[in-house]
Protein backbone atom coordinates (compact mmCIF):
# COMPACT_ATOMS: atom_id res chain seq x y z
CA UNK A 1 0.00 0.00 0.00
CA UNK A 2 1.16 3.44 -0.97
CA UNK A 3 0.77 6.56 1.19
CA UNK A 4 -1.78 9.15 -1.13
CA UNK A 5 -0.15 12.20 -2.42
CA UNK A 6 -1.96 15.94 -1.61
CA UNK A 7 -3.04 17.16 -5.03
CA UNK A 8 -6.02 19.51 -5.44
CA UNK A 9 -6.74 20.20 -1.97
CA UNK A 10 -6.80 16.26 -0.81
CA UNK A 11 -5.37 13.55 -0.50
CA UNK A 12 -5.62 10.85 -3.22
CA UNK A 13 -4.18 7.83 -4.69
CA UNK A 14 -1.27 8.64 -7.17
CA UNK A 15 -2.30 7.96 -10.83
CA UNK A 16 -0.37 4.97 -12.50
CA UNK A 17 2.49 5.42 -10.27
CA UNK A 18 6.09 4.44 -11.48
CA UNK A 19 7.28 3.00 -8.51
CA UNK A 20 7.96 3.55 -4.87
CA UNK A 21 10.37 4.50 -2.47
CA UNK A 22 11.06 3.80 1.62
CA UNK A 23 12.47 6.00 3.74
CA UNK A 24 15.67 4.01 5.44
CA UNK A 25 17.12 4.98 8.65
CA UNK A 26 20.70 6.00 8.35
CA UNK A 27 21.30 4.43 11.78
CA UNK A 28 20.53 1.10 11.33
CA UNK A 29 20.77 1.29 7.44
CA UNK A 30 17.51 -0.36 6.98
CA UNK A 31 14.23 0.50 5.23
CA UNK A 32 11.88 2.39 6.95
CA UNK A 33 8.00 0.89 7.27
CA UNK A 34 5.69 2.68 4.24
CA UNK A 35 5.80 2.93 0.66
CA UNK A 36 5.23 6.57 -1.06
CA UNK A 37 4.64 6.76 -4.58
CA UNK A 38 7.16 8.00 -7.24
CA UNK A 39 4.09 9.98 -9.10
CA UNK A 40 4.45 10.22 -12.94
CA UNK A 41 2.83 13.12 -15.18
CA UNK A 42 -0.88 12.67 -14.59
CA UNK A 43 -0.56 13.16 -10.68
CA UNK A 44 2.04 16.08 -11.51
CA UNK A 45 -0.29 17.99 -14.44
CA UNK A 46 -2.84 17.82 -12.02
CA UNK A 47 -0.89 19.87 -9.49
CA UNK A 48 0.14 22.60 -11.95
CA UNK A 49 -3.24 22.66 -13.26
CA UNK A 50 -4.98 23.22 -9.85
CA UNK A 51 -1.73 25.18 -8.72
CA UNK A 52 -2.35 27.76 -11.11
CA UNK A 53 -6.07 27.99 -10.34
CA UNK A 54 -5.44 28.90 -6.91
CA UNK A 55 -2.53 31.12 -8.05
CA UNK A 56 -5.08 33.15 -9.27
CA UNK A 57 -7.61 32.84 -5.93
CA UNK A 58 -4.64 34.07 -3.73
CA UNK A 59 -4.15 37.00 -5.63
CA UNK A 60 -7.50 38.24 -5.07
CA UNK A 61 -7.77 37.01 -1.10
CA UNK A 62 -4.60 39.79 0.17
CA UNK A 63 -2.10 39.56 2.99
CA UNK A 64 -3.96 39.25 5.93
CA UNK A 65 -6.03 35.98 4.92
CA UNK A 66 -2.05 34.84 3.66
CA UNK A 67 -0.51 35.82 6.84
CA UNK A 68 -3.60 33.78 8.37
CA UNK A 69 -2.33 30.77 7.34
CA UNK A 70 1.13 30.92 7.67
CA UNK A 71 0.49 32.10 11.41
CA UNK A 72 -1.98 28.49 11.67
CA UNK A 73 0.19 26.55 10.11
CA UNK A 74 3.04 26.94 12.70
CA UNK A 75 0.21 26.38 15.47
CA UNK A 76 -0.71 23.44 14.17
CA UNK A 77 3.06 22.17 13.35
CA UNK A 78 3.79 22.90 17.31
CA UNK A 79 0.96 20.45 18.42
CA UNK A 80 2.09 17.66 15.98
CA UNK A 81 5.91 18.61 18.00
CA UNK A 82 6.28 15.35 18.96
CA UNK A 83 5.44 13.30 16.16
CA UNK A 84 7.74 15.47 13.70
CA UNK A 85 10.74 15.53 16.29
CA UNK A 86 10.37 11.75 16.20
CA UNK A 87 9.78 10.53 12.69
CA UNK A 88 12.55 12.84 11.57
CA UNK A 89 15.23 10.88 13.71
CA UNK A 90 14.31 7.79 12.23
CA UNK A 91 14.66 8.77 8.49
CA UNK A 92 18.04 11.43 9.09
CA UNK A 93 19.72 9.62 12.44
CA UNK A 94 19.92 13.69 13.30
CA UNK A 95 19.49 13.94 17.14
CA UNK A 96 16.25 14.75 18.60
CA UNK A 97 17.95 17.00 21.04
CA UNK A 98 18.97 19.26 20.55
CA UNK A 99 19.08 19.36 17.59
CA UNK A 100 15.95 18.66 15.38
CA UNK A 101 13.87 19.61 18.77
CA UNK A 102 15.28 22.45 20.32
CA UNK A 103 17.37 24.14 17.38
CA UNK A 104 15.91 22.97 14.07
CA UNK A 105 12.17 22.92 15.25
CA UNK A 106 11.70 26.32 16.92
CA UNK A 107 13.99 28.22 14.04
CA UNK A 108 11.32 26.20 11.53
CA UNK A 109 8.40 28.16 13.32
CA UNK A 110 9.98 31.18 13.94
CA UNK A 111 10.15 31.57 10.00
CA UNK A 112 6.69 30.57 9.04
CA UNK A 113 5.44 33.46 11.47
CA UNK A 114 8.60 35.82 10.26
CA UNK A 115 6.55 35.59 6.80
CA UNK A 116 3.32 35.76 8.38
CA UNK A 117 4.59 39.41 9.75
CA UNK A 118 6.28 40.57 6.10
CA UNK A 119 3.18 39.68 4.74
CA UNK A 120 1.17 41.55 6.68
CA UNK A 121 3.61 44.56 6.85
CA UNK A 122 3.58 44.76 3.26
CA UNK A 123 6.57 47.13 3.05
CA UNK A 124 8.92 43.83 0.96
CA UNK A 125 6.45 44.89 -1.74
CA UNK A 126 8.79 48.07 -2.52
CA UNK A 127 6.03 49.84 -3.40
CA UNK A 128 6.65 52.98 -5.14
CA UNK A 129 4.51 56.20 -6.31
CA UNK A 130 5.36 58.91 -8.87
CA UNK A 131 2.60 61.55 -8.36
CA UNK A 132 4.40 63.57 -11.31
CA UNK A 133 3.43 61.00 -14.09
CA UNK A 134 0.92 58.90 -12.15
CA UNK A 135 2.91 55.72 -12.26
CA UNK A 136 2.92 53.55 -9.74
CA UNK A 137 4.33 49.96 -9.05
CA UNK A 138 4.99 47.26 -6.39
CA UNK A 139 6.02 43.86 -5.78
CA UNK A 140 3.18 41.07 -6.79
CA UNK A 141 2.59 37.22 -6.60
CA UNK A 142 4.63 35.69 -9.96
CA UNK A 143 1.81 34.61 -11.32
CA UNK A 144 1.73 30.86 -11.18
CA UNK A 145 2.82 28.20 -8.56
CA UNK A 146 5.91 27.98 -6.91
CA UNK A 147 8.23 24.50 -7.19
CA UNK A 148 9.79 23.84 -4.01
CA UNK A 149 12.62 20.62 -4.06
CA UNK A 150 14.23 20.25 -0.65
CA UNK A 151 17.26 19.02 0.32
CA UNK A 152 18.06 16.49 2.86
CA UNK A 153 19.82 17.79 5.59
CA UNK A 154 17.21 20.16 7.24
CA UNK A 155 13.98 18.34 7.53
CA UNK A 156 12.53 21.12 9.54
CA UNK A 157 14.37 24.29 8.31
CA UNK A 158 14.11 23.56 4.45
CA UNK A 159 11.39 21.07 4.21
CA UNK A 160 9.37 21.50 0.87
CA UNK A 161 6.34 22.21 3.44
CA UNK A 162 7.04 24.60 6.16
CA UNK A 163 10.52 25.33 5.54
CA UNK A 164 12.11 28.10 4.42
CA UNK A 165 11.43 28.68 0.46
CA UNK A 166 7.93 27.24 1.57
CA UNK A 167 7.10 30.26 3.91
CA UNK A 168 8.77 32.97 1.35
CA UNK A 169 6.73 31.95 -1.40
CA UNK A 170 3.60 31.93 -0.07
CA UNK A 171 4.25 35.07 1.76
CA UNK A 172 4.63 36.48 -1.24
CA UNK A 173 0.97 34.98 -2.44
CA UNK A 174 2.02 31.82 -4.81
CA UNK A 175 1.21 28.47 -4.13
CA UNK A 176 3.43 25.56 -3.44
CA UNK A 177 3.86 22.43 -5.43
CA UNK A 178 6.34 20.85 -2.63
CA UNK A 179 8.48 17.53 -4.10
CA UNK A 180 9.49 15.87 -1.15
CA UNK A 181 13.16 14.53 -0.45
CA UNK A 182 13.15 10.96 -0.48
CA UNK A 183 15.02 11.18 2.58
CA UNK A 184 12.46 12.21 4.64
CA UNK A 185 9.04 11.96 3.10
CA UNK A 186 7.35 10.97 6.04
CA UNK A 187 8.19 13.81 7.76
CA UNK A 188 6.87 15.71 4.77
CA UNK A 189 3.60 13.97 4.79
CA UNK A 190 3.21 15.32 8.64
CA UNK A 191 4.00 19.10 7.48
CA UNK A 192 1.56 18.68 4.39
CA UNK A 193 -1.45 17.28 7.14
CA UNK A 194 -0.42 20.45 9.36
CA UNK A 195 -0.68 22.47 5.84
CA UNK A 196 -4.09 20.83 4.71
CA UNK A 197 -5.49 21.15 8.54
CA UNK A 198 -4.30 25.16 8.71
CA UNK A 199 -5.81 25.51 4.37
CA UNK A 200 -9.34 24.27 6.02
CA UNK A 201 -9.39 26.45 8.78
CA UNK A 202 -8.22 29.84 7.71
CA UNK A 203 -10.74 29.13 3.87
CA UNK A 204 -7.46 29.23 1.95
CA UNK A 205 -7.54 27.22 -1.91
CA UNK A 206 -7.32 23.65 -0.83
CA UNK A 207 -4.11 24.09 -3.99
CA UNK A 208 -2.34 26.07 -2.07
CA UNK A 209 0.02 23.37 -0.69
CA UNK A 210 0.31 19.90 -3.05
CA UNK A 211 3.04 17.46 -1.87
CA UNK A 212 4.72 14.58 -4.89
CA UNK A 213 6.88 12.80 -2.76
CA UNK A 214 8.94 11.79 -6.05
CA UNK A 215 8.98 11.64 -9.90
CA UNK A 216 11.77 10.91 -12.62
CA UNK A 217 13.69 12.98 -13.42
CA UNK A 218 12.45 13.66 -17.22
CA UNK A 219 9.19 14.49 -15.26
CA UNK A 220 10.99 17.14 -13.22
CA UNK A 221 12.28 18.89 -15.82
CA UNK A 222 9.16 19.38 -17.43
CA UNK A 223 7.46 20.49 -14.54
CA UNK A 224 10.30 23.53 -14.12
CA UNK A 225 9.68 24.87 -17.58
CA UNK A 226 5.82 24.55 -17.51
CA UNK A 227 4.39 27.36 -18.56
CA UNK A 228 1.66 27.57 -15.77
CA UNK A 229 4.41 27.29 -13.58
CA UNK A 230 5.77 30.56 -11.78
CA UNK A 231 9.18 29.92 -10.55
CA UNK A 232 11.51 27.18 -8.90
CA UNK A 233 13.59 26.91 -5.91
CA UNK A 234 15.99 23.70 -5.76
CA UNK A 235 18.46 23.20 -2.92
CA UNK A 236 21.19 20.04 -3.96
CA UNK A 237 23.68 18.75 -6.14
CA UNK A 238 25.23 20.76 -8.80
CA UNK A 239 24.47 18.24 -11.18
CA UNK A 240 20.99 18.26 -10.75
CA UNK A 241 20.35 21.99 -10.30
CA UNK A 242 22.36 22.70 -13.82
CA UNK A 243 19.64 20.09 -15.32
CA UNK A 244 16.68 21.90 -14.17
CA UNK A 245 18.71 25.58 -14.88
CA UNK A 246 18.84 24.52 -18.02
CA UNK A 247 15.18 23.36 -18.64
CA UNK A 248 13.52 26.37 -16.77
CA UNK A 249 16.20 28.88 -18.48
CA UNK A 250 14.92 27.46 -22.33
CA UNK A 251 11.68 28.23 -21.38
CA UNK A 252 12.26 31.31 -19.71
CA UNK A 253 10.95 30.68 -16.13
CA UNK A 254 13.04 31.56 -12.73
CA UNK A 255 14.42 28.99 -11.21
CA UNK A 256 16.73 29.56 -7.81
CA UNK A 257 19.47 27.13 -6.95
CA UNK A 258 21.67 26.15 -3.96
CA UNK A 259 23.80 23.88 -5.27
CA UNK A 260 27.80 24.29 -3.98
CA UNK A 261 30.20 25.74 -1.70
CA UNK A 262 33.28 24.95 -0.22
CA UNK A 263 32.99 28.17 2.60
CA UNK A 264 36.79 28.40 2.56
CA UNK A 265 38.58 30.28 5.78
CA UNK A 266 41.02 31.99 5.67
CA UNK A 267 43.65 32.18 8.78
CA UNK A 268 46.33 35.04 8.64
CA UNK A 269 49.74 35.13 9.97
CA UNK A 270 48.72 36.85 13.45
CA UNK A 271 45.85 34.57 14.09
CA UNK A 272 47.46 31.55 14.11
CA UNK A 273 50.49 33.19 15.81
CA UNK A 274 48.10 34.41 18.94
CA UNK A 275 45.35 31.52 19.26
CA UNK A 276 46.24 28.37 17.36
CA UNK A 277 44.94 25.92 19.49
CA UNK A 278 41.47 28.01 20.07
CA UNK A 279 41.06 28.71 16.47
CA UNK A 280 41.65 24.83 15.73
CA UNK A 281 39.03 23.42 18.05
CA UNK A 282 36.73 26.02 16.56
CA UNK A 283 37.13 24.65 13.17
CA UNK A 284 36.84 21.03 14.49
CA UNK A 285 33.76 21.75 15.83
CA UNK A 286 32.40 23.68 12.62
CA UNK A 287 33.83 20.80 10.42
CA UNK A 288 31.94 17.94 12.20
CA UNK A 289 28.44 19.42 13.25
CA UNK A 290 26.04 17.38 11.93
CA UNK A 291 28.33 14.82 10.56
CA UNK A 292 29.54 17.66 8.02
CA UNK A 293 26.06 17.85 6.73
CA UNK A 294 26.01 21.72 6.35
CA UNK A 295 25.95 23.80 2.58
CA UNK A 296 27.94 26.04 5.04
CA UNK A 297 30.65 23.47 6.37
CA UNK A 298 34.15 24.51 6.14
CA UNK A 299 35.80 22.92 3.18
CA UNK A 300 38.87 24.37 2.75
CA UNK A 301 41.43 25.57 5.46
CA UNK A 302 44.21 28.47 3.80
CA UNK A 303 46.84 29.16 5.87
CA UNK A 304 50.14 30.17 6.06
CA UNK A 305 53.00 27.53 6.06
CA UNK A 306 55.10 28.59 8.55
CA UNK A 307 56.06 27.30 11.98
CA UNK A 308 53.05 27.39 13.70
CA UNK A 309 51.32 25.51 11.41
CA UNK A 310 51.85 22.13 12.31
CA UNK A 311 50.63 22.89 15.83
CA UNK A 312 47.54 24.26 14.59
CA UNK A 313 47.44 20.83 12.18
CA UNK A 314 48.12 18.50 14.87
CA UNK A 315 45.61 20.42 16.78
CA UNK A 316 43.06 20.04 14.19
CA UNK A 317 43.55 16.57 13.51
CA UNK A 318 43.17 15.25 17.60
CA UNK A 319 40.03 17.51 16.81
CA UNK A 320 39.05 15.20 14.40
CA UNK A 321 40.18 11.78 15.34
CA UNK A 322 38.71 11.96 18.92
CA UNK A 323 34.95 13.10 17.55
CA UNK A 324 32.65 10.25 17.35
CA UNK A 325 31.74 9.77 13.61
CA UNK A 326 27.86 10.91 13.10
CA UNK A 327 25.80 9.10 10.48
CA UNK A 328 25.49 10.37 7.45
CA UNK A 329 22.13 10.61 5.51
CA UNK A 330 22.24 7.63 3.25
CA UNK A 331 24.37 4.86 1.19
CA UNK A 332 25.24 7.59 -1.55
CA UNK A 333 26.73 10.33 0.61
CA UNK A 334 29.49 7.45 1.91
CA UNK A 335 30.54 6.58 -1.87
CA UNK A 336 30.69 10.30 -2.79
CA UNK A 337 33.26 10.37 0.42
CA UNK A 338 35.14 7.56 -0.82
CA UNK A 339 35.48 9.10 -4.56
CA UNK A 340 36.48 12.62 -2.66
CA UNK A 341 39.58 10.79 -1.05
CA UNK A 342 40.46 9.09 -4.29
CA UNK A 343 40.24 12.26 -6.09
CA UNK A 344 42.04 14.56 -3.48
CA UNK A 345 45.42 11.69 -3.42
CA UNK A 346 45.25 11.78 -7.04
CA UNK A 347 45.31 15.24 -7.16
CA UNK A 348 48.36 15.73 -4.93
CA UNK A 349 46.42 16.45 -1.38
CA UNK A 350 48.04 14.05 1.38
CA UNK A 351 45.94 12.01 3.94
CA UNK A 352 46.35 13.35 7.63
CA UNK A 353 43.29 11.30 9.34
CA UNK A 354 40.28 9.15 8.50
CA UNK A 355 38.96 8.29 5.07
CA UNK A 356 37.36 5.25 5.75
CA UNK A 357 34.11 4.06 6.61
CA UNK A 358 33.60 2.78 10.09
CA UNK A 359 32.45 -0.57 11.07
CA UNK A 360 28.98 -1.29 12.46
CA UNK A 361 25.02 -0.97 11.27
CA UNK A 362 24.59 2.24 9.30
CA UNK A 363 25.95 5.18 7.64
CA UNK A 364 29.00 6.52 8.94
CA UNK A 365 32.63 7.64 7.62
CA UNK A 366 35.45 8.70 10.06
CA UNK A 367 36.30 12.25 9.91
CA UNK A 368 38.99 13.16 7.34
CA UNK A 369 41.20 15.61 6.67
CA UNK A 370 43.76 16.47 3.79
CA UNK A 371 46.56 18.69 3.69
CA UNK A 372 47.68 20.28 -0.10
CA UNK A 373 50.37 22.61 -0.89
CA UNK A 374 49.48 25.92 -2.07
CA UNK A 375 51.34 25.43 -5.63
CA UNK A 376 49.30 22.28 -5.79
CA UNK A 377 46.49 23.70 -4.76
CA UNK A 378 46.98 26.95 -7.70
CA UNK A 379 47.62 24.34 -10.87
CA UNK A 380 44.33 22.41 -9.97
CA UNK A 381 41.84 24.68 -8.31
CA UNK A 382 39.02 22.87 -9.35
CA UNK A 383 39.73 19.44 -7.99
CA UNK A 384 39.92 20.86 -4.39
CA UNK A 385 36.42 23.18 -4.69
CA UNK A 386 34.31 19.98 -5.36
CA UNK A 387 31.48 20.27 -2.32
CA UNK A 388 31.64 16.83 -0.01
CA UNK A 389 28.96 16.46 2.23
CA UNK A 390 30.33 14.89 5.27
CA UNK A 391 32.85 15.89 7.77
CA UNK A 392 35.97 15.91 5.39
CA UNK A 393 38.23 19.02 3.97
CA UNK A 394 41.30 19.97 3.35
CA UNK A 395 44.24 22.01 4.39
CA UNK A 396 45.69 24.56 2.04
CA UNK A 397 49.28 25.45 3.23
CA UNK A 398 50.30 29.27 1.55
CA UNK A 399 53.72 30.26 0.97
CA UNK A 400 53.28 33.64 1.86
CA UNK A 401 50.56 36.30 1.28
CA UNK A 402 51.09 36.49 -2.18
CA UNK A 403 50.04 33.28 -2.33
CA UNK A 404 46.94 33.49 -0.44
CA UNK A 405 45.81 36.19 -2.82
CA UNK A 406 45.94 34.26 -5.42
CA UNK A 407 43.72 31.38 -4.49
CA UNK A 408 41.40 33.88 -3.32
CA UNK A 409 42.06 34.95 -7.31
CA UNK A 410 40.68 31.31 -8.51
CA UNK A 411 38.16 30.39 -6.33
CA UNK A 412 34.91 29.72 -7.11
CA UNK A 413 31.44 31.25 -6.03
CA UNK A 414 30.79 30.31 -2.36
CA UNK A 415 28.18 31.11 -0.01
CA UNK A 416 30.46 31.91 2.72
CA UNK A 417 34.02 33.50 3.77
CA UNK A 418 35.86 33.63 7.07
CA UNK A 419 38.78 35.60 7.92
CA UNK A 420 40.72 35.22 11.23
CA UNK A 421 43.03 37.79 12.15
CA UNK A 422 44.82 39.10 15.38
CA UNK A 423 42.65 40.48 17.71
CA UNK A 424 45.20 43.29 18.08
CA UNK A 425 44.90 44.40 14.42
CA UNK A 426 48.22 43.06 13.29
CA UNK A 427 46.62 41.44 10.79
CA UNK A 428 44.69 44.74 8.86
CA UNK A 429 47.83 44.94 6.39
CA UNK A 430 47.28 41.06 5.48
CA UNK A 431 43.10 41.17 5.61
CA UNK A 432 43.49 44.36 3.57
CA UNK A 433 44.97 42.26 0.68
CA UNK A 434 42.82 39.08 0.89
CA UNK A 435 39.34 40.91 1.38
CA UNK A 436 38.76 42.51 -1.80
CA UNK A 437 39.18 39.39 -3.62
CA UNK A 438 36.88 37.46 -1.24
CA UNK A 439 33.95 39.68 -1.14
CA UNK A 440 33.68 39.27 -5.03
CA UNK A 441 33.22 35.63 -4.59
CA UNK A 442 31.14 34.89 -1.44
CA UNK A 443 27.65 35.77 0.13
CA UNK A 444 28.40 36.35 3.45
CA UNK A 445 32.09 37.75 4.61
CA UNK A 446 32.55 36.22 8.37
CA UNK A 447 35.63 37.58 10.81
CA UNK A 448 36.90 35.39 13.27
CA UNK A 449 33.71 33.43 12.82
CA UNK A 450 32.70 30.08 11.64
CA UNK A 451 29.78 29.90 8.79
CA UNK A 452 28.00 26.81 10.06
CA UNK A 453 25.32 29.21 12.14
CA UNK A 454 22.54 31.00 9.65
CA UNK A 455 19.95 33.12 11.60
CA UNK A 456 16.99 33.78 10.39
CA UNK A 457 17.03 37.70 10.34
CA UNK A 458 16.43 40.36 7.35
CA UNK A 459 20.11 40.89 7.38
CA UNK A 460 20.87 37.40 6.71
CA UNK A 461 22.77 36.16 3.07
CA UNK A 462 22.13 32.42 2.30
CA UNK A 463 23.25 32.67 -1.07
CA UNK A 464 26.30 33.67 -3.35
CA UNK A 465 27.82 33.92 -6.90
CA UNK A 466 27.95 31.12 -9.16
CA UNK A 467 28.04 27.78 -8.61
CA UNK A 468 27.33 28.54 -5.07
CA UNK A 469 23.57 29.31 -6.22
CA UNK A 470 22.39 30.47 -9.84
CA UNK A 471 21.89 34.08 -9.21
CA UNK A 472 24.40 36.33 -6.84
CA UNK A 473 21.48 38.45 -6.06
CA UNK A 474 19.09 36.84 -3.82
CA UNK A 475 18.88 35.01 -0.71
CA UNK A 476 17.08 31.49 0.78
CA UNK A 477 17.22 32.89 4.42
CA UNK A 478 16.47 36.33 5.48
CA UNK A 479 12.59 37.45 5.25
CA UNK A 480 11.81 39.84 3.69
CA UNK A 481 14.58 39.70 1.17
CA UNK A 482 14.21 35.87 0.23
CA UNK A 483 10.61 36.68 -0.91
CA UNK A 484 11.36 38.68 -3.70
CA UNK A 485 12.54 35.43 -5.83
CA UNK A 486 8.87 34.44 -6.40
CA UNK A 487 7.73 37.74 -7.20
CA UNK A 488 6.85 40.05 -10.18
CA UNK A 489 7.42 43.89 -11.02
CA UNK A 490 3.44 45.23 -11.22
CA UNK A 491 3.34 48.79 -12.76
CA UNK A 492 0.42 50.55 -12.91
CA UNK A 493 0.46 53.87 -15.41
CA UNK A 494 -2.44 56.28 -14.98
CA UNK A 495 -5.06 53.48 -13.74
CA UNK A 496 -7.82 55.19 -12.02
CA UNK A 497 -7.42 54.82 -8.03
CA UNK A 498 -10.46 52.54 -7.41
CA UNK A 499 -8.70 49.67 -9.82
CA UNK A 500 -5.63 50.21 -8.12
CA UNK A 501 -4.19 47.46 -5.20
CA UNK A 502 -4.69 49.00 -1.96
CA UNK A 503 -0.66 49.12 -1.55
CA UNK A 504 -0.37 51.69 -4.11
CA UNK A 505 -3.59 53.74 -3.30
CA UNK A 506 -2.77 57.48 -2.01
CA UNK A 507 -3.90 56.08 1.57
CA UNK A 508 -1.26 53.88 3.66
CA UNK A 509 -3.41 50.45 3.82
CA UNK A 510 -1.31 49.88 7.20
CA UNK A 511 -0.64 53.25 8.36
CA UNK A 512 2.81 51.44 8.92
CA UNK A 513 3.95 50.35 5.16
CA UNK A 514 6.98 52.15 4.02
CA UNK A 515 6.43 53.45 0.19
CA UNK A 516 8.72 55.39 -2.14
CA UNK A 517 6.70 58.61 -2.58
CA UNK A 518 8.27 60.78 -5.02
CA UNK A 519 11.91 59.82 -4.29
CA UNK A 520 11.42 59.64 -0.70
CA UNK A 521 10.88 56.87 1.76
CA UNK A 522 7.99 57.14 3.90
CA UNK A 523 4.63 55.85 6.12
CA UNK A 524 2.82 59.03 5.25
CA UNK A 525 -0.16 58.95 3.13
CA UNK A 526 -0.64 61.08 -0.14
Amino acid sequence: MLYPVLVGGRWRDAIHPAGSLNAMNPETGKHLPGAYPVSTWPDIGEAVETGAAAAETLSALGPDRIAGFLEALAGTIEIRRASLVETAHLETALPAEPRLGSSEFPRLVDQLRQAARACRDRSWCRASIDTKFNIRAKYGPIGGPVVVFSPNNFPFAFNAVGGGDFAAALAAGNPVIAKANPGHPGTTRIFAECALEALTATGMPGASVQLLYHFGAEDGLRLVSHSSVGATAFTGSRASGMRLKAAADRAGKPIYLEMSSVNPVFILPGALEERAGEIAGELAGSCLLGAGQFCTKPGLIVMPENARAGEFIGRLKEGFERAEPGYVLGRKLIEALQEACIRLRKSGAEPITGGRETGGPGFRFAPTLFRVSGDIFLSSPAAFQVETFGALAVVVLSRDLDAMRRIVSVMDGQLTGSVYSHSSGNDDAAYGLIEPGLRRKVGRLLNDKMPTGVAVTPAMNHGGPFPATGHPGFTSVGLPASMLRFSALHCYDSVRPHRLPAELRDANPTGRMWRLIDGEWTQRGI
